[in-house]
């Protein structure tokens, strides 16, 4: 930049004439120095097949004891070359091209493989059951024919509490248990 103010240059035609014919041949005439061998180092181009293995994203799966390898939220089936599963729990790698094409290779050879399906969500379960020591615990007592010795009779505030009437043959009859457990506290050392 200065030299090209000192020569008062200012438009591109000029700068490029000024490089063609004055910078260039002195610049090359100071730094450029001989080869020391006159062989040609640059290698050869690369074929398709070998630029197709260097652009690719390569992941390392694990695979599962029913062969089924995990990948980006896709569950793909392997599929033995031989009919042989080896071991489980192995690695496998998973290759990905920016076309979206995807090769899954076992022990260093291609292995083919089948997309599943993803399993179903999980259901939530049913009740859970509560903690011990928390709250109130509801608990059925045993059912027997209305009037023998062996059906149990609810306490007037016990009926109340289970929001039931007298009459036990209708659905059974409940028991609330309002006690609740005594939580452990810290355990303490002897000295």
């Amino acid at each position: 930049m200065r030299k090209l103010r000192r020569k008062q240059i200012a438009g591109y035609e000029a700068a490029n004439q000024y490089l063609e014919q004055e910078y260039l041949p002195q610049h090359n005439r100071r730094f450029a120095q001989a080869a020391a061998e006159e062989e040609d180092c640059q290698g050869r181009k690369p074929s398709r097949n070998e630029l197709q293995r260097i652009f690719r994203l390569e992941t390392q799966r694990r695979i599962g004891n029913d062969w089924v390898v995990r990948h980006q939220g896709r569950f793909l089936q392997l599929h033995p070359k031989h009919g042989h599963y080896g071991p489980t729990q192995a690695k496998a790698l998973v290759c990905e091209w920016e076309d979206g094409t995807t090769e899954v290779y076992y022990r260093g050879e291609s292995i083919a493989f089948q997309e599943l399906a993803p399993p179903p969500p999980s259901q939530p379960r049913g009740r859970q059951r509560p903690r011990h020591g928390r709250g109130f615990h509801v608990r059925k007592r045993a059912q027997a024919e209305p009037g023998s010795s062996l059906a149990p009779s609810l306490q007037p505030h016990e009926a109340e509490w289970a929001g039931e009437s007298r009459d036990a043959s209708a659905h059974g009859s409940f028991a609330v248990n309002t006690r609740r457990r005594p939580t452990p506290g810290p355990k303490r050392r002897r000295l």
